[in-house]
């Protein structure tokens, strides 16, 4: 997988994965981030202009709290079953 430069804006959360959000660990990951930069990629399927967000809700809502426009990830491509 090639890691690539996603705009935030363009990211949608689906309602069940934003409920677990834990704001304690979105600010612990906000710290580190600042100190460390953005060390593990997120992961995101398209979704016509859009990308859904599969993995890396906490470190997502972390950039956003930062004011970042843009976060690493990976495409991963749905497997339909």
């Amino acid at each position: 997988m090639i890691k690539q430069s996603f705009p935030i804006a363009k990211i949608h959360v689906p309602v069940k994965r934003a409920k677990t959000l834990d704001p304690d660990k979105v600010e612990a990951i906000a710290e580190s981030i600042l100190e460390q930069g953005q060390t593990t990629p997120i992961r995101l399927r398209a979704d016509g202009d859009r990308f859904v967000l599969i993995e890396g809700l906490h470190r997502l809502e972390a950039m956003k709290a930062l004011g970042e426009d843009m976060i690493e990830g990976y495409q991963v491509h749905a497997q339909l079953h």
